[in-house]
Parts: structure tokens; C-alpha cells; sequence
């Protein structure tokens, strides 16, 4: 069974907790949820291997370590998943940065694909998957889905908030996943929004209702 991480750090808390009020606007909004991004990341990726190389400084050469082989990929769920970007490519600029649309299917209420462009190399990456709600977990279990058709087997599921509904989809049908989330919530309601959450993400992100 994969691991939940849910981040306690008293930055992230604050800030999640200014993301939730309702008056709080786009423009902040869209701050938070870069800045809550990349403390995130900074601790997703505490265990990126290093390999050994020689520089030297103003003093003298020495021995010191940089991340080893490939790096990372950002895959951004379309649409709300692309405010999660900007704050994690600050942190780590050499990523790399896919995309997935995804929508559904009014009869089968299933996930379809209509959009997935991914870098090249993408199986040897790392791959941050990245969705501020984790709601029912079908999106998000879909676009895991789809990333494994590609190759790709190192895969790390970043979400701002989770309903315990959605992380057992996602760990159900991929116990390999790890999922990384800023706050776990109670549950969903009877439209499917995670309560007490925050409202549609992408609607306060972009401003749009």
C-alpha cells in the first residue's frame, strides 16, 4: 500500500488556512497556492539521490554533490493542476513540464484523456503529478493510469487538499503511488466537493465561476 504524506509544517498550515476563506481573491489565491507548492516540493524531493563531482572554489578544488541522473518531471491535471507549477519550477528550474487534460464522459462518468503532451525522456524522470483537490480520486487515479501506459514508474502525486474518498481510489488501484497532500479533510458532500475544502480550485485560481 502507498504512503500518505500530509505536511504539518506550520507555513504550509497558515497559508492553506488563508486559502480556504472564502473573501480571500484570485490574485491571492494564486500566491498561496505557488508559495504552498514549492515548501511542498522542497519536502517531496528530501530523498533525490546525489552523485559526487569536483569543483572549485575561489580557495581551492573539492569534492561536493548535485542531484545524480535524470531530474525531475512536472505533470500539471488540466486545469487547476498548472497553479501548482510556476511555485515548484522556482524551486527546481531544470524540471521538466508535461500536461494532462482530462474530462468526463457524461454517460459513463469516467475520466477521458483529451490532452497529454509529456517531455521525451519522461520514463526516466521522477514524475510530480499535480492537483490541488483530491476529491474522488478519478481524475487523479486516471492520469496515473495514463502515465504508466507512457513508461513511467516513478511516480509522486502532489495535492493541496485530499478527502480520505479520493486517497483510497488512488490507493486502490495504484498502491504504488505515493501521495503527498498540505491538508486531509473530512469528506465529500453530495455534489462531490471535499468538506470543509475550499470551493472549486480552478474557479478561485483563474476567477471564473
Amino acid at each position: 500500500m502507498s504512503a500518505v504524506h500530509v505536511f504539518d509544517h506550520p507555513l504550509i498550515t497558515h497559508k492553506l488556512s488563508l486559502m480556504r476563506d472564502k473573501n480571500t481573491g484570485t490574485k491571492e489565491f494564486r500566491q498561496l497556492l505557488s508559495e504552498i507548492s514549492m515548501l511542498m516540493a522542497y519536502e517531496i524531493t528530501r530523498d533525490l539521490p546525489l552523485e559526487t563531482i569536483e569543483v572549485e572554489t575561489p580557495i581551492c578544488k573539492t569534492q561536493t554533490k548535485v542531484l545524480s541522473g535524470k531530474k525531475l518531471a512536472i505533470v500539471p491535471i488540466l486545469r487547476a493542476g498548472l497553479g501548482m507549477v510556476d511555485g515548484i519550477v522556482s524551486l527546481i528550474p531544470a524540471a521538466k513540464i508535461g500536461h494532462i487534460g482530462l474530462y468526463r464522459d457524461p454517460n459513463t462518468l469516467e475520466p477521458v484523456e483529451y490532452y497529454c503532451k509529456l517531455p521525451s525522456d519522461i520514463e526516466e524522470r521522477t514524475v510530480l503529478l499535480v492537483d490541488p483537490m483530491l476529491a474522488t480520486g478519478g481524475s487523479s487515479s486516471a492520469a496515473i493510469g495514463f502515465l504508466k501506459k507512457r513508461n513511467c514508474h516513478n511516480i509522486r502525486l502532489v495535492c493541496l487538499l485530499a478527502a480520505p474518498e479520493g486517497i483510497e481510489r488512488v490507493q486502490k488501484d495504484h498502491p504504488d503511488v505515493d501521495i503527498f497532500v498540505a491538508g486531509m479533510d473530512s469528506h465529500l458532500n453530495e455534489h462531490g466537493y471535499i468538506v470543509p475544502g475550499l470551493g472549486d480550485a480552478g474557479d478561485r485560481l483563474f476567477g471564473t465561476k
